[in-house]
């Protein structure tokens, strides 16, 4: 454990040729920290600290990927304290005993420390406990990172003793600026075009560690020529394995049975039904085929077809065959014959597009409970509207977050009941139209 507790009291060694990516393109200075100028700029609570050359106890609060270590260092380096990293990972009683007794010998010369403790959710309750005597008398100044809310996370002591700084996804101007130094330090582009660039960025997910990675993996490979979206996706990420083919005849035969149940084609769906099941095709697996048919090709135009689908399999479980398998009849029947909308399905396929293009933002603050003060101060749940209070039980809020336009992925058909869906939805489209003006 020595090594993993030696105190670095000068910015680390320029990173070695041969160091990961991210290594080398470790900031050496705040203002090189890219992503969080709410933070570290002149105005933020980093820089307002060293720019008065004193820091108080911290946590850093923010997903992976977006400084915390960095900017702990770089804390040390800006105002001469002591730098001294630990894991709550790897680390316990005994290893921060030592900790707070090199601190206070390093006290009585004048030196004071900054502890650094990574993960520091990780230690249970009594542990942070432990900190508290050395936080208060200033034997350290205590700088913790973690990616869980620490509302939930620390010890109510611990927070009264620390501000909370929160850390943000790096947007993708910062996971340009981190290629665009990663091009710089190699002195070679990256071997990508335009769009395949931006779904480069929109891989990270705000990560900037994973997009240096990636730009590693990259790098090492031979590529003649820039790749698009497509190369790109199937060079960093592993096709899903196909099914095998031994038994063609069964996916053939239950690929006609959904056809022609979407063709709304009763007798070509009882024969090919029967086909399966004479054949001795397991009746739960035609059940479980039946139940996806009544959500992705009828939905909301008929919601009963899903009833009808979950009460068959019920049947099948309670008679058994034979008797039970005229409940599988019933319900092919009623699917074949039910209005049909793909409408939740493709709606399913949008939304998460969507999700996966836009990472991790975060909902507007007004829609976020707020069980602790923390929460409070930082603004969530400011400004919601109970719905039920408002005329007609309808607030027309805006729930998307702020980086967000609003997107429509649901559009009901005018087939079944999804006509009245359509009406209602057109219904609060106005309504929300008025009330946000």
């Amino acid at each position: 454990m020595a090594d993993l507790f030696a105190p670095d009291t000068m910015s680390p060694p320029e990173a070695a040729e041969g160091a990961p990516l991210a290594d080398r393109l470790r900031p050496r200075a705040l203002d090189e920290v890219v992503g969080q100028d709410h933070l570290t700029g002149a105005e933020g609570a980093i820089g307002r600290m060293v720019a008065a050359g004193r820091l108080s106890s911290i946590i850093l609060w923010g997903p992976p990927g977006t400084g915390k270590t960095t900017i702990a260092r770089l804390l040390a380096d800006a105002v001469g304290m002591r730098f001294e990293p630990i894991s709550a990972v790897f680390s316990g009683v005994a290893d921060l005993k030592k900790v707070f007794a090199a601190a206070k010998d390093h006290a009585r010369t004048g030196a004071r420390t900054l502890l650094f403790v990574d993960e520091i959710h990780r230690f249970n309750r009594a542990q942070q406990d432990g900190f508290l005597p050395f936080v208060e008398n200033g034997t350290v100044t205590l700088v913790g990172a973690t990616t869980e809310n620490p509302s939930f996370e620390l010890n109510a002591a611990l927070l009264s003793r620390a501000q909370v700084l929160i850390l943000r996804r790096l947007d993708a101007a910062a996971l340009e600026l981190l290629i665009d130094r990663a091009e710089a330090l190699t002195g070679r582009p990256v071997p990508l075009d335009k769009d395949a660039r931006e779904a480069l960025v929109a891989s990270a997910d705000g990560d900037g560690r994973f997009l240096l990675n990636q730009v590693e993996t990259l790098y090492a490979i031979d590529i003649p020529t820039p790749l698009d979206p497509a190369g790109l996706s199937a060079l960093l990420h592993r096709r899903v394995a196909v099914y095998d083919k031994d038994r063609e005849g069964h996916y053939n035969l239950i690929s006609a049975l959904h056809k022609a149940l979407r063709g709304s084609d009763p007798q070509a769906s009882l024969y090919y039904l029967a086909r399966m099941l004479t054949a001795g095709e397991q009746p739960l697996y035609v059940l479980r085929r039946l139940v996806r048919f009544a959500s992705e090709d009828i939905g909301l135009a008929d919601p009963q077809a899903l009833v009808q689908c979950l009460a068959a399999k019920d049947s099948y479980d309670f008679l058994g065959s034979p008797e039970g398998e005229l409940a599988i009849v019933q319900a092919c029947l009623y699917c074949a014959t039910a209005p049909k909308s793909n409408a939740a399905y493709a709606a399913m396929k949008s939304a998460w597009k969507s999700a996966r293009d836009t990472g991790s933002l975060m909902p507007p603050p007004n829609i976020l409970n707020a069980p602790t003060k923390l929460m409070k101060d930082v603004g969530y749940g400011k400004g919601y509207h109970y719905d039920h209070d408002a005329e007609d039980g309808f607030s027309g809020d805006d729930y998307w977050p702020q980086e967000m336009t609003r997107q429509t992925f649901y559009a009901p058909t005018g087939r079944g009941f999804e006509a009245r869906i359509a009406e209602r939805l057109a219904h609060w489209d106005r309504l929300r139209a008025e009330r946000q003006a």
